[in-house]
């Protein structure tokens, strides 16, 4: 048997089981992290985020992110990693529409986000980004939604949901989400808010403070207004004071999978 910390330095030592331990706590930092979901229709996609405050004199931090008239990103795990690609990913996007004078393809920039961070797995002086996206946009193709993961692992969804508590989020989206692609926008922005209302604990409500929603369509990104957002929280159906269950503990031993493999 072999002890963790001889092989968690950098994150270029493989572990005997075949793992990159640094890589797994990057990820272990965007399962901590605060719960994002976004889902999509066939015109329209929308991001749903809860936001924390550090305390009651402090404002609640940011979870969405616009990048283009087009695109956002919704995160969870470190804001400041978060920052850095955002920033990398505006700039992108800029460039592309000075070069081309056309909005860029979203697949694309999340391919250059994942090349982007698989670079910082495999070079010891570096760590990788401690920060998970959700990338949702509209380009020639149709709306999209994408995850990426701080391994360099990037996929595409009808719908998404990332962060603590997520679980719950995600059985919601999974039982419902036939019904996305024919969906309107109100009935989208419904089902991401009953969605993330599971991720909270029963003394627990949304609100608008806590609370952003962003849709994006081909035409424009449009951020509800608190009064918008209201009408919705009113209608969400009330929970049952019944305890959240826990998120998996993270595995330790030499037998669990590949830290490149989010698909179990």
């Amino acid at each position: 048997m072999y002890r963790n910390h001889q092989y968690d330095m950098d994150c270029i030592t493989w572990s005997p089981a075949g793992r990159i331990l640094q890589v797994e706590y990057a990820m272990e930092a965007v399962k901590q992290g605060t719960p994002v979901l976004g889902l999509r229709s066939k015109t329209h996609v929308v991001l749903v985020s809860f936001k924390r405050a550090q305390s009651e004199l402090a404002n609640h931090q940011q979870k969405i992110f616009k990048i283009d008239d087009h695109m956002a990103i919704g995160i969870s795990g470190l804001t400041a990693d978060a920052r850095v690609l955002a920033d990398y990913m505006r700039h992108e996007c800029l460039n592309h529409r000075y070069v081309f004078d056309s909005a860029m393809n979203v697949g694309r920039l999340v391919a250059q986000v994942a090349d982007k961070s698989q670079q910082k797995t495999q070079n010891s002086s570096k760590r990788p980004y401690g920060v998970g996206l959700l990338v949702a946009g509209c380009d020639e193709k149709g709306p999209h939604l994408y995850e990426t993961c701080p391994s360099g692992n990037y996929f595409e969804y009808y719908a998404m949901a990332i962060g603590g508590r997520s679980t719950s989020a995600k059985t919601y989206l999974e039982k419902h989400f036939a019904d996305f692609e024919t969906s309107d926008i109100d009935a989208l922005i419904k089902h991401g808010l009953e969605a993330m209302n599971k991720t909270t604990s029963s003394d627990q409500s949304l609100s608008t403070k806590n609370t952003t929603v962003a849709v994006i369509d081909s035409e424009k990104y449009k951020e509800l207004s608190s009064e918008e957002m209201q009408k919705f929280i009113d209608g969400l159906e009330k929970k049952e004071d019944e305890p959240m269950e826990e998120e998996p503990a993270a595995a330790t031993g030499g037998d669990a999978p590949a830290p490149m493999d989010t698909t179990g």
